[in-house]
């Protein structure tokens, strides 16, 4: 644990992000880490006959992510200090295997998500990311619980 050279915060943008990023602050400043800080975007229909669609549909979307790209450059800035190294990424893909893949491929040491408060039928009838990443990352995770 004395060696946490990247640590990754995965994020959607919702009103706990300031409460993850605290975390990995305080963690990234006590061990001088750099913190990646992980949206993913949506990732394109796969479905069979999916065509691209006309280029506006595709310079809107394009637009968007831009937006959501300078969204989590701003949470990296007003939620980090000055003196941590950090890094916003914004990959379009699945959620789970997209936040696995970049922690292989960064090196990330400790991976920090936030947990849904649910009750016990919704997480039976449905999986969250956080538990999923859980059950399929290979570093630790900090998990950290949000209020709805």
């Amino acid at each position: 644990m004395d060696n946490l050279k990247n640590i990754m915060v995965a994020v959607d943008f919702n009103d706990s992000i300031g409460e993850l990023m605290v975390y990995a602050d305080n963690l990234a400043e006590k061990f001088g880490s750099k913190v990646w800080v992980l949206h993913v975007a949506d990732p394109e229909p796969d479905f069979v006959g999916y065509e691209p669609g006309p280029q506006y549909i595709r310079d809107i979307k394009a637009d968007e992510y831009r937006e959501e790209h300078r969204n989590l450059q701003e949470v990296c800035k007003n939620f980090l200090s000055e003196d941590t190294v950090k890094e916003a990424l914004l990959i379009q893909g699945s959620t789970v295997e997209t936040v696995v893949e970049e922690a292989k491929k960064l090196n990330i040491d400790l991976l920090i998500v936030g947990t849904h408060k649910h009750s016990f039928l919704h997480n039976l009838l449905q999986e969250s990311v956080s538990m999923e990443l859980i059950k399929k990352a290979e570093i630790p995770i900090l998990t950290i619980p949000i209020d709805e």
